[in-house]
């Protein structure tokens, strides 16, 4: 696979890209190397994961990590009570050591996501969803896997790869990562869209969307995001949200009454929402569309609608 090959696949599965993003999944294919991919919540990084999937035809397969995740919910587990089935039925039919033996075979292991990806005929991609909130001590057991793509299981040894998944690891920095584990990745870090890129966005995944309404909610977007009273930042997933609630509701432009209707689309707590009437409203010069702002602080557009200040 080349660039241009992956940037068609990428333009199929309606993923709006830059140039360096492509370069970097790319290499990292090629290589076989795992992609570390940092940012905030929200702006695509699980994403990345689903698309590169698709556009390699490849099966996704996804470990949620949470704080207190171990190897029985993320590598394997023995099957405990169909191996005490076994003795139960065996005991006076095997000698012990033949009977212990049998015990630890791939009839008795529960692949779980880890050892799925690297057992599985045909290359998948593997995603480790938000490293950051899985415990220091999973993070080290990963190692082998990501240096290696083998992993160890203590009854049966080192199990290599059969194929070699793309391996994408996602994080929020809810805390440091180590220096082990990023050494053994090639590295993205995601920012939150642009106005022009989240316009973008909406066309592609909305593919009939109003222009107007789409442009408005993107700055309004924008603008929530800049918005240091408000703590948990829309994501662009509930960007496009938005705008659906906003389409279902058959309106073409983002008025201050439309926002309060359909603002629990994209602020999910009451505290965000109340530090949101800053940017749908506020003391100073009007826009064309009725709205008021702070003088000095409207960077020339609502944040609501996407007027210029002083237009009519």
């Amino acid at each position: 696979m080349d660039i241009s090959s992956l940037k068609a696949k990428l333009d199929a599965a309606h993923y709006i890209y830059d140039d360096s993003l492509v370069t970097t999944l790319l290499v990292a294919l090629k290589l076989g190397r795992p992609l570390l991919i940092e940012g905030a919540a929200g702006v695509g990084k699980t994403e990345i994961a689903k698309v590169m999937a698709a556009a390699l035809d490849r099966e996704l397969v996804r470990l949620q990590c949470y704080e207190g995740l171990d190897e029985s919910k993320a590598l394997y587990e023995w099957n405990y009570q169909k191996q005490l089935l076994s003795i139960q039925v065996q005991m006076n039919r095997q000698d012990p050591d033949a009977l212990t033996k049998s015990l630890f075979s791939d009839e008795y292991l529960l692949e779980r996501p880890l050892l799925r990806s690297i057992r599985s005929e045909e290359p998948v991609v593997l995603l480790i969803d938000e490293i950051d909130k899985a415990d220091e001590e999973f993070e080290a057991f990963l190692l082998e896997l990501l240096s290696e793509m083998q992993i160890t299981i203590p009854e049966v040894g080192a199990v290599r790869a059969r194929t070699v998944p793309f391996v994408v690891l996602t994080s929020n920095r809810a805390r440091p990562l180590s220096e082990a584990l990023r050494r053994r990745c090639a590295y993205l870090y995601i920012q939150y869209p642009d106005v022009e890129k989240e316009v973008a966005i909406i066309r592609a995944k909305l593919p009939n969307v109003n222009e107007h309404l789409a442009v408005q909610a993107a700055r309004a977007i924008h603008a929530l995001r800049e918005n240091d009273a408000i703590l948990k930042k829309p994501s662009i997933a509930e960007t496009l949200d938005w705008v659906s609630a906003l389409e279902a509701l058959g309106l073409s432009d983002l008025t201050p009454e439309a926002a309060r209707q359909t603002i629990g689309f994209v602020l999910k707590s009451s505290e965000d929402q109340e530090a949101a009437g800053t940017v749908f409203s506020g003391g100073g010069q009007a826009c064309g569309c009725g709205h008021s702002h702070e003088h000095g602080h409207d960077h020339g557009h609502c944040g609501a609608c996407g007027h210029g200040v002083g237009q009519s």
